[in-house]
């Protein structure tokens, strides 16, 4: 079954009465190219992997190729029975009729996989993609690498630089533990049902360490929100309005690490904002 066929996707969709949800962002890839790319970037090697949304099966096939195990989440009740099908071949796939933001995911890694590293393969739902990023990366799971089909433009702001517009707490949040690359763009027509917009395969490996270490990590992500709060006002203003030690005094710790209070948040590197929670975690003690 060419499961990246429209033609066979659509007659999949007709045989089952299954009408595709917009709410639930069910888009299916279409491309054999570009579901080859992704299990490659998984690095998978004979090992496990976590699929989120398998929808009909598209990319689960590619990745039961070639993994040991698949574990594939799928929140839609109505795609079991048609998983059970399209995936008859595979011995290798175990499909949860579950919501991944509401599995305990380090207990299933355990039991799935005897707690050893994994790789996490999606094509994350529009609405929900951050949230589920952000829950696995502050999860500190055993995973090697996430490799996930996201909008264009949230895979731009999770690989953004400093003092680009693209650049906010996600992209700090994403390169304190991960490195982010974008595999390849993916236009919208090589989907069915068609989206509005372009995704991106984006590659986020895990760093084995922090990017920079800090002495609070909580701190650090309080004041990285924090600088980002208001971007159009200064480092200064936007730091005022979260931490009630003054302007005076919170100006004399940005220039001990060297920032003028001037600068805005995005300006920033991960390093700079390592250095000046740092200060601020002094400063309150």
């Amino acid at each position: 079954m060419e499961l990246t066929s429209p033609k066979i996707i659509k007659q999949i969709a007709a045989d089952y009465g299954f009408v595709f949800k917009k709410g639930l962002g069910q888009n299916f890839l279409t491309s054999g190219k570009i579901l080859e790319e992704i299990a490659e970037a998984a690095e998978i090697d004979d090992g496990g992997v976590i699929e989120i949304g398998p929808g009909f099966g598209v990319l689960t096939n590619e990745l039961c190729k070639t993994a040991k195990k698949v574990v594939a989440l799928e929140i839609d009740e109505r795609l079991i029975p048609i998983l059970a099908d399209t995936m008859a071949e595979y011995d290798n796939l175990k499909v949860i009729n579950k919501d991944c933001l509401k599995i305990d995911m380090r207990a299933l890694i355990e039991e799935e996989f005897g707690g050893e590293t994994i790789s996490i393969a999606a094509n994350l739902p529009y609405y929900i993609t951050t949230p589920i990023i952000t829950s696995l990366i502050e999860a500190k799971l055993p995973i090697k690498n996430m490799v996930v089909m996201v909008q264009k433009e949230v895979a731009e702001r999770i690989q953004a630089k400093p003092s680009t517009k693209d650049y906010g707490a996600l992209s700090i949040l994403c390169q304190y533990y991960t490195d982010p690359e974008i595999v390849t763009i993916v236009p919208a027509g090589l989907f069915v049902p068609p989206p509005k917009v372009d995704s991106a395969v984006l590659k986020m490996r895990f760093l084995d360490e922090p990017r920079v270490r800090v002495n609070d990590e909580s701190l650090f992500f309080r004041t990285v929100k924090a600088a980002f709060s208001q971007r159009r006002k200064t480092l200064l203003n936007c730091l005022a309005s979260n931490f009630p030690l003054g302007k005076e005094k919170l100006s004399e710790i940005m220039e001990s690490v060297g920032i003028d209070p001037r600068r805005r948040g995005e300006t920033l590197s991960l390093k700079e904002f390592a250095s000046l929670s740092d200060a601020l975690g002094k400063e309150s003690k």
